[in-house]
């Protein structure tokens, strides 16, 4: 007997609601597990959904964190799809990974021992570079798109911003899981909790910073990740005098990420949200084997007001957190129908460009202030 294995990510949020609440649902740390074995363990299913895989965070990992933090961030994951209703959540662990999961954990050897022998991450070699750490999610996109748009996103931008600039950076493996305070309305949206969230990148942080790694730029493909991750820069500022750490509103948001933007768009301000021109045009051009464009949908209908308003780079002087519901019937904000590929392609090297320049002046601020410190360069 065989499951029939499909990747959870793939879906659109519609398909997700449409699932039978008792298919089994299996989020792997790491990769290199027997999928026969796996389905084996849950009594072969007739269906069997794979989340990404959680890429680091245990000893075998290459990049460890302590274990409560990676239990919390875990639980919180699985509570989401437990909340959306799905019966049969599981965490697919090494075996001596303790998460305190019970029955929720299955343990199975990676095959070939592929983690075992895990590198550490990053390398060595990249101490004095400027660590990329690229995090999206997992989360509705209206009825076109994936769920895994966020972290194609931000996958292909930070790689690209390693490959544009090999001296200067290094990324680690993509984080597909973020937080998302707005999840009731559209099934398939994940939430890793605000305070697990927080308290797992600082671990993560202080991990690298005890290595040795001095230069970090936390990249978010995903608008609800960031208020954390200043809290993160922020608190982790405070603690690592020693390092300089940074983040950004997403991408394309610089002034020249701006005008890259306005370049190529079709549609006026509200176009540019979520499910939109942009993000449809990047995963068109990086993975347009996910896209549905016969089913896109635009909603340009957000409730605007002279201070409060969407678009990529939201304005106004208010900061709130409506349901998305008030505002979208189908998930998204902005002309999906307007992205093509060929704005995608333009659009993300754009981004990659920004984001190289980002990590230049990481650099550059890392060296002026070490000079300063030490006494090298004089003040004003």
């Amino acid at each position: 007997m065989q499951s029939e294995l499909f990747a959870f990510d793939h879906l659109t949020w519609p398909e997700v609601a449409a699932l039978p609440r008792h298919t089994p649902l299996v989020l792997p740390l790491g990769a290199g597990y027997s999928l026969e074995k796996t389905a084996e363990a849950l009594r072969f299913p007739p269906r069997l959904g794979l989340l990404p895989a959680f890429p680091f965070g245990w000893p075998a990992s290459g990049l460890a964190v302590a274990e409560p933090l990676l239990a919390s961030y875990i639980a919180n994951l699985l509570n989401s799809l437990r909340d959306d209703g799905f019966s049969q959540v599981y965490a697919l662990t090494p075996p001596g990974v303790e998460l305190g999961l019970g029955a929720s954990q299955l343990r199975l050897p990676p095959a070939e021992n592929r983690l075992a022998q895990a590198a550490d991450l990053p390398a060595q070699a990249d101490l004095e570079k400027v660590i990329l750490i690229p995090i999206g999610h997992i989360e509705q996109h209206g009825y076109h798109l994936p769920l895994s748009v966020d972290t194609i996103c931000i996958e292909a931008i930070a790689q690209g911003t390693a490959r544009a600039a090999p001296q200067l950076a290094a990324a680690l493996p993509v984080m597909p899981y973020g937080v998302s305070t707005h999840r009731q309305a559209f099934a398939g949206t994940l939430n890793a909790g605000g305070r697990a969230f927080e308290d797992f990148w600082l671990g993560v942080l202080n991990t690298l910073v005890g290595r040795g790694f001095t230069r970090f730029y936390l990249l978010s493909g995903h608008g609800g990740n960031s208020s954390f991750l200043v809290n993160v820069v922020k608190y982790a500022g405070e603690q690592h005098l020693q390092a300089f750490i940074a983040t950004a509103w997403l991408y394309l948001s610089s002034p020249q990420g701006v005008a890259a933007l306005e370049a190529r768009r079709q549609s006026k301000i509200g176009g540019m949200g979520h499910a939109c021109e942009l993000e449809t045009a990047l995963v068109l051009h990086l993975r347009p084997d996910l896209v549905h464009m016969e089913r896109v949908v635009d909603e340009i209908d957000f409730i605007t007001t002279p201070s409060y308003y969407m678009d990529w780079v939201e304005g106004g002087a208010l900061v709130a957190n409506p349901p998305w519901e008030d505002d979208t019937r189908t998930g998204a904000y902005g002309a999906g129908s307007l992205g093509t590929p060929e704005k995608g392609r333009f659009w993300l090297e754009a981004a990659v460009q920004e984001k190289a320049g980002h990590v230049s002046e990481i650099h550059e601020q890392y060296a002026r202030r070490m000079a300063r410190r030490n006494g090298t360069i004089a003040r004003p």
